[in-house]
């Protein structure tokens, strides 16, 4: 889909998502993987009046230049792990570009929405939960700390593109274990849901 066809539609769509305080944020997959088209897209956007996010791993954040960001309202940032080998697990790459990301985007105070997948057996360790929460509660910028229970809603996805899904037997975090995260990204001074 092109550039034009895309804005075309969102220009269609200006009035009620501004009427709903609403906007848009660009997904994936990963964004910045496209980074001239969604970049296009979200200036588009903004001529339209239009609030503007993306949801990012920010391991590629080092790709954006300033004219990219200054189109961008809020980051919405997934943060898996504060230890690059649990990092490396989840994701199959390195930790270090996302903490730069953040900390790229906290020197701007660009508003940021953490969100942290907890994963029974994989992220829900409080010692990496601690981590993630030290790293993030200074940061001004942070508006949230999302704490994303695990489900299997996408396994269908895996099975239909007949790829090995490792998650396949994780059950979804218990909800005491939910109230502790969300306990100690509190306890650290984050703003948490």
């Amino acid at each position: 889909m092109s550039v034009a066809r895309v804005l075309g539609r969102l220009a269609s769509f200006a009035p009620a998502l501004q009427a709903l305080d609403g906007g848009l944020t660009i997904s994936g997959g990963e964004p910045m993987v496209q980074l001239a088209f969604t970049g296009r897209i979200l200036a588009g956007a903004k001529e339209l009046g239009l609030h503007t996010a993306i949801e990012t791993s920010g391991y590629l954040g080092s790709r954006l230049d300033n004219k990219y960001l200054s189109n961008l309202d809020l980051v919405l940032l997934d943060i898996k792990s504060s230890d690059p080998q649990i990092y490396r697990k989840t994701t199959g790459r390195d930790l270090a570009p996302t903490p730069r990301f953040a900390e790229r985007l906290a020197a701007i105070d660009k508003p940021v929405w953490v969100r942290f997948t907890l994963v029974p057996g994989l992220t829900d360790d409080p010692g990496n939960v601690a981590g993630i929460a030290r790293f993030v509660a200074p940061m001004k910028n942070v508006e949230w700390v999302e704490v994303q229970a695990f489900h299997q809603h996408g396994a269908f996805k895996w099975k239909a593109m007949k790829l090995d899904y490792r998650h396949a037997s994780t059950p979804p975090p218990n909800p005491d274990v939910i109230a502790r995260v969300i306990e100690q990204f509190r306890s650290a001074g984050c703003r948490v849901r």
